[in-house]
């Protein structure tokens, strides 16, 4: 029963979702800076989602953020839609605690986040085309969220766990000291999962891929596109003749003694990765540069140092410290605040005064602060690593230099600098390069072409695609044991498919059943049913979801709840006309065995037995056949009120069938139930139910005439709830 959801691409265009989980993302005054979480990605993001909404082929942009709720930050952030503009929206969703979180402590909540994804997408009422993840959080919540729902995913590392492990080792931070702060063994771990699962992999250098991605057992080089991120040149332009000084200008002059000499200017957040020391101490220790220009440091906001995070208040200190040391006052400027709009006006100032702009980072994967300078017409003096190295390339507007030879960094600022010919020539050529290669309209042309590329199967993870899933946009959903339900007369059955394939593509197809999930899909095959949109099996212990059957991840972690399989079999061995089933009838969530009706014990005899032990199972017997042992959540019912729950089918919309005992749990409740004539006499005390139509017809039959009753394909009939005396 799978099919394409209403409102596919060819109608309206793409639909696409990116989705970036932590740090404080909204559309306007960014605080870039704030802390290690809100920098360069976050303003990638917005950006990306607005210049893919221009595109014309683009009919809806979402971009997925953390909702926090916390009087430490702005209410903006608490916001749950904010439009970016035309057909692009931040949609934030809740995800643990409502306080703002750094990344490294969000991990036991992402399977929330991926709920809340999973309900955005239904009441959006389309799937996306594809879903594109920034950074291994929304990786791992991607490779669950398109499983679930059969789309393509794109994926963007943006900074990887691997090298960052590596960096601290050389350091000389303990492994136990790098996994208590940083959880990196978890970050890996879902680096590998986004790399497996994607489609295509965006990396904004060679480098990057081949360097930095390398260092994967996933890694695929033949799936992964170099797309240099762009920048906003309406926002990033060279300074006018006569223009106004700005407002940061006046919080600069408060520090410099000679405030219109060229300008040196850093703008990044305070990370030791970052490498801000030494340019100061290149500066210090050169005074031929310090008598040519004022460098200027914007490393972020801050109130009171003291109490900032560990990493960013020691940087700060340190700096201050050194310019202290080397009395550098007059010469320097250290802003404590500025905001997003000051940051395009610092790249004009530097242009005004021919300074240069200078990233001393120990590692850049992206350099977006290099392109912005470059569109405001500054040289640039940049790391030899990553993306400064292509950007140079492109550019021709500075030099690369080692972020570690502090003098050689001091000797190449006063060589651009002292020759205002040669900057002339860089400024020009910068603005040429940025055009060129990294505005934001040739980054989506780029990215639509590679994800055209890729959707038609040129690069593919492998496991293939399959259909996409139809749960986010079914109307409603009927569910069927399978046996001695939708089993037992081919033609009834073969009768029900042909209606349920008619009654057109808002009507769910599912099965209950007791079966394992291998018993069940060989059945299923081999008597030519239709792919079931969900599937319940070893009596509503798994739920799988789609053409792939993509398990319910977030049900096993909620049934396991004080479930000893190895304890209960023990217990149960006490019991004469027991005897366990096959290995292929149990499972990790559910023991089985075969009774005796005349030997064994009845239900109550087991509870009991088990209790006296403390131990819980939900005892299920049926068809004085079978016994079933269950986690003490778990059942066909709760299984099914899961699934309702989580994609958002009200009880009332979803019709279940079926005949014998382990049904009954099921066919309770707000549903809407359908006995078949042939059920086992164990159900008999459901008739009366309002909401339990008992059959006549036997098998598929009985099931047809059940939707009949309901209306169910129609407008649903509910019957009064009043029960009735059988």
């Amino acid at each position: 029963m799978q099919g394409k959801a209403t409102g596919s691409s060819s109608e309206k265009g793409r639909y696409i979702i990116l989705i970036s989980i932590h740090g404080l993302i909204r559309g306007e005054h960014l605080e870039l800076g704030r802390d290690s979480d809100t920098g360069g990605q976050t303003l990638y993001v917005v950006e990306l989602a607005r210049a893919l909404a221009r595109h014309p082929d683009v009919w809806r942009v979402d971009l997925l953020t953390r909702q926090v709720i916390d009087p430490k930050v702005d209410d903006d952030y608490a916001q749950p839609l904010e439009p970016l503009g035309d057909k692009a929206y931040i949609v934030r969703l809740p995800c643990g605690p409502r306080r703002y979180l750094r990344k490294e402590v969000l991990w036991p909540y992402l399977d929330g986040f991926t709920d809340a994804a999973l309900q955005h997408v239904r009441r959006i009422g389309r799937l996306p085309d594809f879903v594109h993840s920034h950074y291994a959080d929304a990786g791992f919540v991607a490779s669950r969220l398109t499983a679930l729902l059969g789309v393509p995913m794109v994926h963007t590392g943006h900074s990887l766990g691997w090298p960052k492990r590596e960096r601290l080792l050389e350091q000389g931070v303990r492994e136990e000291q790098i996994e208590q702060h940083y959880n990196l063994s978890q970050r890996i771990e879902a680096e590998e999962m986004a790399l497996e699962n994607a489609q295509l992999v965006v990396a904004s250098t060679r480098q990057e891929v081949e360097q930095q991605y390398a260092r994967y057992d996933n890694y695929q080089p033949k799936r992964m596109e170099v797309i240099p991120p762009g920048t906003d040149l309406t926002r990033f332009r060279p300074p006018k003749q006569r223009e106004r000084w700005p407002p940061i200008w006046e919080e600069l002059q408060r520090f410099l003694r000679h405030p219109k000499k060229p300008m040196i200017l850093a703008l990044s957040r305070p990370d030791e990765r970052k490498n801000i020391l030494t340019l100061v101490e290149a500066y210090a220790m050169h005074p031929t540069l310090r008598d040519l220009a004022n460098l200027v440091i914007v490393a972020g906001n801050r109130d009171d140092i003291s109490h900032m995070e560990r990493g960013p208040k020691t940087v700060l200190t340190n700096l201050l410290m050194c310019i202290d040391r080397h009395d550098l006052y007059g010469h320097i400027a250290y802003p404590k605040h500025h905001d997003d709009t000051d940051v395009p006006d610092l790249y004009r100032l530097a242009a005004r005064l021919k300074g240069v702009f200078v990233n001393p980072a120990l590692t850049e994967p992206f350099g977006l602060t290099l392109i912005e300078a470059a569109a405001s017409g500054v040289p640039i003096l940049a790391t030899h690593d990553g993306g400064p190295r292509d950007i140079i390339r492109h550019c021709r507007n500075g030099y690369l230099i080692d972020p570690l030879k502090p003098k050689r960094m001091a000797r190449r600022l006063e060589q651009m600098l002292i020759d205002p010919e040669q900057w002339g020539q860089w400024s020009q050529n910068g603005l040429k390069g940025v055009h060129k290669h990294y505005s934001w309209d040739s980054h989506v042309e780029k990215y639509l072409k590679a994800v055209r590329r890729t959707s038609k199967g040129k690069y593919r993870p492998q496991h293939a695609w399959g259909p996409s899933s139809r749960m986010p946009t079914i109307d409603r959903l009927i569910v069927c044991a399978l046996d001695n339900v939708l089993m037992g007369d081919e033609e009834a059955q073969q009768e029900l498919v042909s209606r349920l394939e008619k009654s057109g593509e808002h009507i769910g197809f599912g099965v209950a059943t007791g079966r394992t999930l291998d018993s069940a899909m060989k059945l299923i095959k081999a008597s030519a049913l239709p792919m079931p949109d969900v599937l319940i099996t070893s009596v509503g212990s798994e739920i799988h979801y789609g053409h792939r059957m993509v398990h319910d991840q977030a049900w096993l972690r909620h049934i396991d709840f004080r479930w000893e399989p190895d304890k209960l079999r023990d217990a149960m061995k006490q019991f004469k006309g027991m005897k366990l089933q096959p290995k292929t009838e149990q499972h990790p969530y559910k023991i089985s065995y075969f009774i005796d009706s005349k030997k064994g014990p009845s239900r109550r005899e087991v509870v009991r037995h088990l209790r006296k032990l403390d131990l819980h199972a939900n005892v299920l017997f049926s068809r004085n056949m079978f016994v079933d042992l269950l986690p003490i959540r778990a059942s066909k019912g709760t299984a099914l009120r899961h699934v309702s729950v989580r994609w958002n089918i009200p009880p009332e919309k979803i019709l279940i069938a079926g005949s014998c005992g382990n049904d009954a749990d099921v066919l309770s409740g707000n549903t809407l139930g359908v006995v078949v004539g042939n059920h086992s006499d164990e159900i008999e005390r459901l008739r009366g139910w309002p909401r339990v139509y008992f059959a006549e017809g036997e098998h598929a039959w009985g099931i047809l005439e059940g939707i009949n009753y309901y209306d169910f394909l129609g407008v649903i009939h509910i019957p009064n709830d009043e029960y009735e005396e059988a």
